[in-house]
């Protein structure tokens, strides 16, 4: 997993948590890495989901609601990091659409070693839309708060129906139902 993730993780727990909480969970981790992270690095998913579990008992907030909160503040920071993926891009509908063709093609020319998930749209109408995600890491709850990070960028009132297949449990496949209002 790139290091951008460490990165921005470690800056979310700084600005929402404090700088000695980031501190104390790297720390209580026991992380390979020792928890020194470069954005262009590439390290275990494992180490991120250690360092969930170490911030869900320091914050009490559940690993999930924790992985969703991510998301929301990740999305906002591709935004920043990345705003040439946005050029031109009207609503989260369309955005959502590019990600697999467009956005992880990128991804890995950038990172050739890197392995995004799979995600599949598929448009039923102009308010309705159900996304797919496959991953060999646990992350659907990262990308619904990255989807629900998307409907708020782009200010629309966005309804997810978050629903992680049978037989997974592990957050490896979910499906999403996405309605637009308004």
């Amino acid at each position: 997993m790139k290091g951008i993730i460490f990165t921005e993780f470690i800056e979310m727990v700084e600005s929402r948590f404090s700088v000695e909480v980031a501190e104390q969970i790297i720390e209580a981790a026991d992380l390979p890495s020792g928890g020194s992270y470069t954005s262009l690095g590439t390290y275990s998913h494992h180490e991120v989901l250690k360092l969930v579990i170490k911030l869900s008992s320091v914050s009490g907030v559940n690993p999930a609601d924790l992985q969703f909160v991510f998301g929301e503040y990740l999305f906002g920071r591709f935004n920043e990091v990345h705003p040439e993926f946005f050029d031109g891009v009207q609503g989260s509908f369309e955005f959502l659409s590019k990600v697999q063709e467009y956005i992880h093609v990128e991804v890995r020319k950038l990172y050739p070693e890197a392995n995004p998930p799979t995600l599949t749209c598929k448009r039923i109408d102009d308010h309705h839309m159900e996304l797919h995600y496959v991953s060999h890491r646990p992350f659907a709850p990262l990308a619904f708060g990255l989807i629900k990070g998307c409907g708020i960028h782009f200010g629309e009132n966005l309804t997810i129906h978050y629903e992680p297949l049978p037989g997974t449990g592990d957050g490896t496949e979910a499906r999403f139902h996405l309605t637009l209002e308004g």
